[in-house]
């Protein structure tokens, strides 16, 4: 039992010390931990980087960073989000408190369930065809406000 608890809190200042610093490679983690009080291997880092789920991703110059599985979600879930807008979602259009979107056929589904994570309030839900989405809005006065923030995934940022 003794054992398991060393790796818990281990592992715990594994994730602490990724979310709180740039770190690059193992042996930067493996030092990090040495002066926080933890006697680590690169065998030991790298078995907790696997099980913890710890990915890598760009900084931006060329270089990579560990980051928490939740953190690489958010980082990319804008830019997938923004790109499954860009090359699926043909028109956007309402009438009442229904939203109707028209995508290429075969991504409405994807395209719903992408709306579906966004959790916007006023949407009560999706209903999704080949080709066509149905968006349910309440109440009516905010079916502007949510084709607005639809929209705006729709426009492409390089120009």
């Amino acid at each position: 039992m003794r054992r398991r608890l060393k790796k818990a809190e281990r592992q715990g200042k594994v994730l602490q010390t990724i979310r709180e610093n740039s770190v690059e490679t193992q042996e930067d983690l493996a030092i990090l931990l040495q002066k926080a009080g933890f006697d680590v291997t690169q065998a030991t880092i790298s078995r907790d980087i696997k099980e913890l789920g710890i990915t890598k991703t760009p900084t931006g110059n060329g270089r990579y960073r560990y980051v928490l599985p939740k953190e690489k979600a958010f980082e990319d879930s804008k830019e997938r989000v923004r790109r499954l807008f860009q090359d699926s979602v043909i028109s956007i259009d309402s009438s009442e408190n229904l939203i109707v979107i028209r995508t290429l056929m075969g991504n409405a589904h994807a395209v719903a369930a992408v709306i579906d994570d966004m959790g916007i309030p006023r949407i009560v839900g999706t209903i999704a065809g080949d080709d066509t989405i149905l968006v349910v809005v309440k109440p009516k006065s905010a079916v502007i406000s949510v084709m607005e923030k639809l929209n705006r995934l729709r426009l492409r940022s390089d120009g």
